[in-house]
């Protein structure tokens, strides 16, 4: 099977038009196991041109609750099999890729250029913790995907400090100091399948700085002491992003014809 056409980037006049698009309505949860975003690709369905265009078309094509919903829940998903329930405090607005990374980050990402970035943040059941999860569209074709996902995993990007994805606050909630400085665990995977990148990035609610981030695979494996390990920020951001994983690839492979007939 050809290799998916690289898509034409959009203007900016119509990624504007199309972010008015986005409208709410609540998605229901299908993912799978927390630890799973670990090692495995995001959105890993078949390479179909129609699969491949569908994902690349998800930001203004796909209700926002469909893939940021109001509220996420996860029976057992935490350290010894706690419930974890999260309250989305806001949507960033789709105002494109500008600012949406840190430069370095930024620059390993160029290759694949960039549509458009969801992102929204959440807080957990206690008010104790913030995580932002984000989706970057991509302008890359399959080729090109595949080639980032390769160097991504092979250079273990995933683990650099100076490769972390930016929180988003929102003023006058639970994570309105949350910035940089807070950032306590992370993970971004980058699909080699689909145009997409799935991040998440958490930090403590009350603001206080992090000195020592660790990324997400090690701050939940057995026996992590520290800080970030011990609170569960490492769950959330597992839990998070793999529920916006397993959303992506729920509306991927929905047939469009099917979802017409059933409306």
């Amino acid at each position: 099977m050809p290799a998916p056409p690289a898509r034409r980037p959009r203007t900016a006049a119509g990624r504007t038009a199309s972010a008015l698009c986005l409208v709410l309505g609540l998605g229901l949860f299908t993912g799978a196991a927390t630890g799973a975003l670990i090692n495995h690709d995001p959105a890993a369905v078949g390479t179909t041109q129609g699969a491949y265009a569908r994902a690349g078309d998800l930001w203004h094509s796909v209700p926002v609750d469909t893939l940021l919903p109001p509220v996420v829940s996860r029976p057992g998903a935490g350290p010894g099999g706690a419930d974890r329930t999260y309250t989305r405090i806001g949507v960033a607005p789709a105002a494109g890729c500008a600012g949406a990374f840190d430069p370095l980050l930024a620059k390993v990402l160029a290759p694949v250029g960039c549509v458009q970035v969801l992102r929204a943040t959440y807080v957990d059941a206690t008010s104790s913790r913030v995580t932002t999860v984000g989706l970057l569209v991509t302008g890359g074709d399959a080729a090109g995907m595949s080639a980032l996902n390769h160097r991504w995993n092979s250079e273990h990007l995933g683990s650099r400090l100076d490769l972390m994805p930016h929180p988003v606050a929102f003023p006058g909630t639970a994570a309105a100091s949350f910035s940089d400085a807070q950032r306590a665990s992370w993970t971004v995977s980058v699909s080699a399948t689909l145009p997409v990148v799935v991040y998440a990035v958490s930090g403590f609610a009350d603001g206080r700085p992090v000195p020592e981030p660790q990324p997400a695979a090690a701050a939940t494996a057995p026996g992590a002491t520290s800080a970030p390990a011990q609170a569960g920020l490492g769950t959330d951001v597992l839990v998070l992003a793999a529920d916006l994983d397993a959303r992506l690839r729920k509306a991927v492979t929905t047939d469009p014809a099917s979802s017409q007939g059933a409306s």
